[in-house]
């Protein structure tokens, strides 16, 4: 991969300020990057090789004038394509939404757009944002850059493929139950869930953030820096507050980390993913953190619970459209969200209040540890093709006990890479700190990272030539 392809965008806009590199530079070589590797990934939606290039050179000669647009001039960043831009239609994922062009962004991509940052594309998702999985309806199949044959996971599939594959520094997804922190974990890059309402999000809905995903700590804060701005279309945003995103200076020393192997519930943990839990532990410890075994705190009913109240939400998406629509909507969705038509309306209340119980549960974990560490994902890897782990609508949610939980009781939670495994594919691992510590988890996140000292390694597909 082109140097200038590997950097940090910190590092971009540090050489941008003196000169020796142009966002020009950097839009060419990602635009000859893209045309080699997205044909083998499909990560992008709407990619506009043409007006990055516009866009950048514009960048330059603020750069040229030193007088940048803000923290992230001349940087290139993708967008979930759930995430409305202006001018653009949001398809959700599926082959039957009306392709009207959006009225304006959302309040992350305006965030994005108002520092500088150059948006050149989207990126792909499956039907409705509800699978695990890079499958759609709409898009073509995203596909993981470690391996060809693997699912990067979901809904932010394209985003994940897109950062691990090195399609710029910055890439901005969504996470409802862990579609940012999942395809993280499975393609090997950061990926962070902050509080809910940290980052304004339009439309908003219980448990469901914009994070960043990237490959290195200090630029998911880079991100938050800029995202968490104050926007009244989100009626869930947070009051705003002064923080600042570029003091991720922390010890490990004296923390409590409590470990949280045993998902309660769901896939079994596989056992590369657990060496790999216990050498990050290791690590810590090492660091001067106290770690101590944390009982499980998702349940069969909670997810059962959830399954059946998402379950419910969907079919009422799926009912409003004709018989002809909803027969092209991609199939395991609706064998999946169909089985709603049984359940009663108090069926789905109680299912709703699991994820009271889930914000019960994980609140208090917190009386007794400081940050919580887990792994992010319970397998390794699975088949491109498959619409989530199991592959089966009626098991469609059990890969996900170790991220949903912290959506429903609105943690900060965060995605790391720790290590690979023995057939080369990432392991995730994550940490979740308290409501409203998101600047501690990502310093506690930097500090684990720096310890991990992972080697800087990039997926063979992106250096053929």
């Amino acid at each position: 991969m082109e140097t200038c392809l590997t950097l940090s965008a910190r590092a971009l806009v540090t050489h941008y300020r003196d000169r020796t590199l142009s966002p020009r530079d950097v839009a060419a070589a990602l635009v000859a990057h893209i045309e080699r590797c997205e044909p083998k990934i499909r990560a992008l939606y709407g990619y506009d090789p043409d007006g990055l290039m516009r866009e950048a050179a514009i960048a330059e000669r603020r750069w040229m004038d030193a007088a940048p647009s803000g923290p992230l001039d001349g940087v290139p960043v993708t967008v979930k394509e759930l995430i409305a831009t202006r001018g653009m239609p949001v398809p959700k994922g599926t082959c039957v939404t009306p392709l009207v062009p959006a009225a304006q962004d959302a309040p992350p991509a305006a965030r994005l757009r108002e520092s500088g940052a150059l948006i050149y594309a989207k990126t792909t998702c499956p039907d409705y944002g509800m699978l695990s999985s890079g499958l759609s309806t709409f898009h073509a199949l995203s596909r993981n850059p470690w391996n060809l044959a693997c699912n990067p996971g979901g809904s932010s599939a394209g985003a994940g493929a897109a950062a691990a594959a090195g399609f710029g520094p910055l890439h901005l997804g969504t996470d409802i139950g862990g579609s940012v922190r999942l395809p993280a974990a499975w393609c090997g890059v950061v990926g962070f869930k902050p509080t809910l309402g940290r980052i304004p999000i339009d439309p908003y809905y219980v448990g469901r953030c914009a994070g960043p995903m990237t490959r290195t700590v200090e630029d998911a804060a880079l991100m938050m820096s800029v995202l968490a701005q104050d926007d009244r279309r989100d009626a869930m945003r947070l009051p705003p507050e002064s923080i600042d995103w570029s003091d991720l200076d922390t010890s490990l020393r004296g923390l409590k980390v409590g470990v949280l192997a045993d998902a309660g519930c769901g896939l079994p943990l596989d056992e590369e993913i657990r060496s790999a839990l216990d050498a990050t532990a290791a690590a810590m410890r090492d660091a001067g953190a106290e770690c101590v075994a944390l009982p499980a705190v998702m349940t069969r009913e909670m997810l059962d619970g959830l399954d059946r109240f998402w379950r419910a939400r969907q079919w009422a998406e799926l009912e409003t459209l004709s018989p002809a629509d909803r027969q092209r909507v991609l199939p395991y969705i609706v064998e999946w969200a169909r089985t709603a038509t049984q359940l009663s309306g108090v069926d789905a209340v109680r299912g709703f209040e699991q994820t009271l119980k889930m914000r019960a549960a994980t609140e208090a974990v917190f009386d007794r540890v400081d940050i919580v560490l887990s792994p992010t994902t319970p397998n390794v890897a699975f088949p491109a093709q498959a619409a989530s782990p199991t592959d089966d609508p009626t098991r469609p949610f059990e890969h996900i006990a170790y991220t949903v939980p912290w959506n429903m009781g609105e943690q900060p939670a965060i995605s790391l890479p720790a290590g690979f495994s023995c057939d080369g594919m990432p392991i995730g691992v994550q940490l979740i700190g308290p409501r409203f510590a998101d600047r501690r988890v990502l310093a506690v996140a930097r500090a684990v990272e720096s310890i991990l000292a992972l080697p800087a390694r990039f997926p063979q597909l992106t250096l053929e030539g």
